[in-house]
């Protein structure tokens, strides 16, 4: 009798799914994903997070990296140096860009500043007149310029991107100054046009325009601080620059 009773159920089972129904005492499960009626409840894929920041990269910039293995002990052995603190290094670099008629064109000061960020990576700040001169019209607070400082793996990409792509494309370019420094190992020099470095938008120039540029380094001599530009590929007038692996 045992037996027969569990035919007839399993009888009752199958014909309950032929029938699409489920058999007394269970209870029928949707299928995964919602139901299938007419596309609706199907799940969504989410959508794929998009970062618009940008990133730093990776490591640290190759003229860092090269002056730290290679450049600080060339330094310290040809200048005798014991103590690790005394060899020179790059603290900041300084570009300056001095618009006079900058209060009367505001479109090509705010050019200045555009033309300064994409050189740099960094926005550049507006800089105003301390005093107010009458025989130049200027008034306290008027703007006369745009500055930049960099410091940091900034600076280093700056002046890799400086020695080995702005500066072949300078014309008639024959070596920058040896005398340039200001007697506290301060190096200085001034560009002609803001047209050299391959950021820059030809299309997009509203004035061609010079900026003076400022090399800060931590040693107070001289000698040192064009050794150590030197190491670093600088190309002084009359010198074959220093290759840089």
């Amino acid at each position: 009798m045992a037996e027969t009773k569990e035919g007839e159920k399993g009888d009752k089972a199958e014909k309950a799914e032929k029938a699409g129904k489920a058999p007394k005492g269970e209870t029928a499960t949707a299928p995964k994903g919602g139901s299938s009626s007419k596309g609706k409840g199907k799940d969504k894929a989410p959508a794929a997070a998009v970062d618009h920041e940008p990133k730093a990269a990776e490591g640290k910039p190759r003229l860092q990296d090269y002056y730290e293995k290679t450049v600080r002990s060339k330094l310290a052995k040809e200048f005798g140096l014991a103590n690790p603190n005394q060899v020179p290094r790059v603290v900041k670099v300084v570009l300056n860009v001095g618009m006079g008629d900058a209060g009367k064109n505001p479109k090509q000061l705010e050019a200045a500043v555009e033309e300064l960020g994409l050189i740099t990576g960094q926005k550049a700040v507006v800089t105003k007149a301390k005093k107010a001169i009458a025989n130049f019209g200027l008034r306290a607070g008027m703007p006369v310029g745009a500055t930049v400082t960099l410091r940091g793996a900034r600076m280093y990409e700056f002046l890799d991107r400086f020695i080995n792509l702005a500066i072949p494309r300078i014309r008639d370019f024959r070596g920058l100054p040896t005398r340039s420094f200001d007697g506290r190992g301060n190096y200085t020099f001034g560009i002609k046009e803001q047209m050299i470095f391959p950021e820059i938008d030809f299309d997009r120039v509203e004035k061609i325009h010079g900026m003076d540029i400022t090399l800060v380094s931590s040693t107070d001599r001289d000698d040192l601080a064009m050794g150590l530009l030197r190491e670093l590929g600088w190309p002084f007038r009359g010198e074959t620059p220093q290759r840089v692996a």
